[in-house]
């Protein structure tokens, strides 16, 4: 941008401002003689996200025309977070902290600015105290602005956890359901076969015992759903072991293996039945336990989606008032991990909870608290390897209902120590972080009247997350002052 003197014409110009416009005339004219004009071009570079603002010669930019704009990359991209166009009040503000580019400025449109120099802040407040105290509001509500997006960036990258993980754990319940209705339709057609050559045969009222009997063990007890592949394979061999031994069919092979009967349930219809009727009967009696099978599948998939689903209207409290109310932290906490189940198995990590008996109750916006565990919880996962570790206990002490997430990672090292809490800071890699996780976590537990620290070092990183034990109802003054 091209600074000029200003020109006769601005506090003409001033004067027809929309936010400073109804100054007093004495405060523009202190303007008018101690500003500068800056003339920019439509796509022209302002600056860059932590420019020091002494390289860029800003202060308080009066829009007089042209549009600027501010955009931010969080992890997803660069977006549009604010922009300025004529009557508008820009740049540094006083009383402002600011001290480098919060995001990258472009002009998005041709024109001008008056500028009032950050060296002449202090005159400026004694000269022009209407026009200051309009520069502090603006200053306030951009704040806000700033402040209101990276909430909802964060609500979005929260949202995208959610989402992942409720993607992932649902893929599997919801392909054996799928799988399941295929394949029982057929199922039923074997079975039904099975049953008109078991009838065929014409088995005496003492094999039809001796079948219902079989058939109840194998329809009373669980199948065989935990064995590992060794030991599946172990029992196909026992099974069709049985099976050629008695010249059996081997056509109930899988059906039988996928039941918990046993050899010896077998070789006790063996002393009831022999050649064709056995046949049938074990046809008859796989046939039915495939079935049964399919249905128990399909039964535990639903539960298990059901389960996802109501872990998320828990975590996210979807079905609540956004009021303060006695929280289950221990529900909360394993609703999370059931959510990033998915991450932790792709990394082989093992969790671990372990919660104090008889926890005094904590009164807290639920679906807040469990956007801090998701975020405690989603950067442990980033931080240990593959094989890792997290445990997470609950307790009181003193005054204080306390959790703590320990993982067994690298570590965090004490350079990033320091500005983990800050904003847009992240050690991950390009779309991987926002550098809001942290801050925003503090920021909600700070809002509870509550604080969040950490101990670090290689192959051992604790965050401690402190809610205060308060009766229903009480407000803390961090809560008072948050609001």
């Amino acid at each position: 941008m091209h600074l000029h003197p200003s020109p006769p014409d601005i506090i003409s110009r001033l004067r027809e401002h929309r936010t400073i416009g109804t100054a007093p005339q004495a405060e523009l004219e202190w303007l008018a003689a101690n500003g500068l004009l800056r003339k920019f071009e439509e796509g022209q570079f302002l600056g860059k996200k932590g420019q020091h603002l002494d390289e860029l010669d800003v202060g308080v930019e009066i829009m007089l025309s042209g549009r600027i704009a501010n955009y931010r990359d969080r992890g997803a991209g660069a977006r549009k977070v604010i922009e300025w166009q004529a009557g508008d009040v820009s740049g540094v503000l006083p009383f402002s902290r600011m001290v480098t580019m919060v995001g990258d400025t472009f002009a998005e449109a041709t024109g001008e600015a008056f500028t009032i120099p950050m060296d002449k802040f202090p005159e400026m407040i004694r000269e022009c105290p209407s026009v200051t105290a309009t520069f502090v509001h603006i200053m306030l509500d951009r704040a806000r602005v700033f402040n209101t997006s990276e909430w909802q960036d964060e609500k979005l990258v929260s949202l995208g956890r959610l989402s992942a993980g409720l993607a992932h754990e649902m893929n599997n319940p919801a392909s054996a359901v799928a799988r399941s209705a295929t394949i029982l339709p057929r199922a039923m057609a074997d079975a039904d076969k099975a049953a008109r050559a078991l009838a065929s045969a014409g088995p005496t009222a003492e094999q039809l015992e001796a079948i219902d009997r079989i058939r109840e063990a194998c329809m009373n007890k669980p199948a065989q759903v935990s064995l590992s592949p060794l030991e599946r394979a172990d029992r196909e061999d026992e099974i069709a072991h049985w099976l050629e031994t008695h010249g059996a069919d081997l056509s109930a092979l899988d059906a039988l293996a996928s039941t918990a009967v046993t050899v010896e349930a077998l070789d006790e219809l063996a002393r009831h039945l022999e050649g064709p009727t056995l046949d049938a009967a074990l046809d008859w009696v796989a046939a039915g336990c495939a079935v049964r099978g399919l249905a128990s599948e399909s039964e535990r998939a639903a539960s298990r989606i059901t389960d996802l689903v109501s872990a998320m209207k828990r975590l996210t409290h979807m079905d609540l008032a956004p009021t303060r109310a006695p929280v289950d932290l221990e529900g909360g906490l394993r609703d999370t991990m059931l959510v990033l189940g998915h991450k932790a198995r792709d990394k082989s990590v093992s969790f671990k909870v372990e919660v104090a008996p008889d926890l005094p109750t904590v009164h807290a916006l639920g679906g807040e608290l469990n956007q801090v565990w998701m975020n405690l919880l989603d950067n442990a996962l980033d931080a240990v390897d593959v094989g890792g570790s997290i445990s997470v206990t609950v307790k009181p002490e003193g005054p204080w209902m306390v959790v703590r997430v320990v993982d067994d990672g690298v570590g965090i090292s004490e350079e990033h120590q320091r500005r983990i809490f800050d904003p847009f800071f992240t050690t991950k890699g390009p779309g991987k972080g926002t550098g809001l996780g942290l801050e925003i976590a503090r920021n909600r537990v700070r809002g509870h009247g509550g604080n969040i620290e950490f101990d670090s070092r290689p192959g051992r990183t604790e965050f401690r997350v402190m809610l205060p034990l308060q009766s229903e109802g009480s407000v803390t003054p961090a809560q008072e002052v948050s609001r």
